[in-house]
């Protein structure tokens, strides 16, 4: 029998985080019932929002970060916020929940373990057991956590954390700052910037190193903030990252690398769309982490705490590459080559794994992804980044995904602009499928 004829709604959205809700949302606004299936205990907040440390601030100004595309300064009423200020993540998080609240939108905290199909429907398979029959299934299911480091392989839990978005991370951060012996952080990128705030907000005062290739930091948010300085997408180049790069040097000389960068937001997809194999290629390999600095900024406050600390000498921004990490004497020995200086061995109280969210759709731990891979339902996107979509979000019959799943294709699909309109797109494509149905 299908659900929607026994009372349950028509369209399930495996994911709770901001593209399940917002999903979620559109649909209702387009009269189409949604069951939105979320295990992990923070529906309508996801990881990034569900944060209670308040230094953990939004990295855009809240200005920008409505759920809704059609009512840009929809957040920024709600909370009161002026123009430049950054909300802290977790009143956004509350923003959220207050939307899903107000919605006729059905939650169902389970965690999703398999999908499969009924003939033209799906039917997904709850970890009680309990099954779910619906016309439309959609993935969302948000940043998945970082990849296993094989070099920390056999070290105890109370020595190294795996996710920093546990409970037991929050523990492993408090048991460092009651110790006040150096941490070891793995990546310098916006993760590092929330866990090193988090342990100076816990009161640790022993030093901080945090290590990555090219030891680049993301660059901060200018304030007050530069006037917009648009371009048409006919003024940019396409088809080559050497191109685009040369341009953007020369513009960010004109107006300042911030207002060149944002300037691409509007066309980052046709510009990623533009480039063939080999120019993906190489901005994967070449171009990004350069790009993710720049595009990915933090707060002003934030920048400047984290200058302070640099300054103090107790947080150190260190390039090179992880050759292994063991365990002697209750500490965490790190081997590292330094960049241009050889290796050295540090010891450490703990080390905490900030490089970011898993990078191989493959290597998923999801049940129901997991399954969907295997079973060839769906597959990954030609980098493996996120699952092969087509333009209307499909990776399948009656089954959408959207988010950093996505990424394959857009490659800008993680910030709050981007998701929320890639949410509404999605919902009204399952609006004219179901209708056509």
């Amino acid at each position: 029998m299908r659900s929607d004829e026994t009372g349950t709604a028509p369209v399930a959205i495996v994911g709770g985080g901001f593209s399940g809700t917002m999903t979620a949302l559109q649909l209702a606004r387009r009269g189409i019932g949604a069951v939105l299936i979320d295990g992990s205990g923070r529906t309508g907040r996801g990881v990034a929002y569900s944060t209670s440390d308040p230094a953990h601030v939004l990295n855009v100004p809240a200005a920008k970060m409505s759920a809704w595309p059609d009512q840009v300064d929809h957040f920024a009423e709600w909370g009161g916020y002026g123009a430049g200020e950054f909300a802290e993540r977790r009143a956004f998080g509350r923003y959220l929940v207050e939307q899903l609240s107000e919605s006729p939108v059905e939650v169902v905290e389970a965690n999703a373990v398999a999908a499969g199909r009924s003939g033209r429907d799906w039917r997904v398979t709850l970890a009680d057991g309990q099954i779910i029959e619906v016309a439309a299934l959609v993935l969302a299911h948000g940043n998945q956590p970082p990849a296993p480091l094989a070099a920390a392989e056999g070290l105890p839990a109370d020595l190294y954390v795996a996710n920093p978005w546990t409970d037991e991370a929050r523990a492993a951060v408090d048991r460092a700052a009651d110790r006040d012996s150096d941490v070891l952080i793995i990546g310098t990128g916006l993760t590092m910037v929330d866990t090193v705030l988090s342990l100076v907000e816990a009161g640790h005062r022993g030093s901080i190193t945090a290590l990555s290739r090219r030891g680049l930091v993301p660059r901060a948010h200018a304030d007050p903030p530069p006037p917009p300085a648009p371009v048409q997408l006919s003024d940019v180049p396409l088809g080559s990252v050497r191109t685009l790069a040369r341009w953007l040097r020369t513009r960010s000389a004109e107006v300042g690398f911030r207002a060149a960068v944002d300037s691409l937001r509007p066309h980052s997809h046709a510009i990623w769309q533009s480039f063939d194999e080999a120019q993906e290629q190489r901005f994967i390999r070449h171009a990004r982490p350069w790009w993710d600095i720049h595009r990915h900024r933090i707060a002003p406050a934030v920048a400047e705490r984290l200058k302070g600390l640099i300054a103090e000498g107790k947080l150190r921004i260190m390039a090179g590459r992880l050759l292994g990490l063991h365990e002697r004497n209750g500490e965490v020995v790190a081997r590292i080559h330094r960049r241009g200086d050889g290796e050295v061995e540090r010891n450490f109280c703990l080390a905490i794994n900030c490089t970011g969210p898993l990078g191989e759709v493959a290597e998923t731990r999801d049940a129901l992804l997991r399954g969907l891979l295997d079973e060839g339902a769906v597959r990954p996107d030609r980098f493996g980044i996120g699952l092969d979509v087509d333009g209307h979000d499909r990776a399948g019959e009656r089954l959408w995904a959207l988010g950093p799943l996505t990424k394959g294709r857009y490659w800008e699909m993680t910030a709050v602009p981007d998701i929320r309109g890639q949410a509404a797109a999605v919902a009204e494509d399952i609006a004219a499928e179901l209708a056509r149905a």
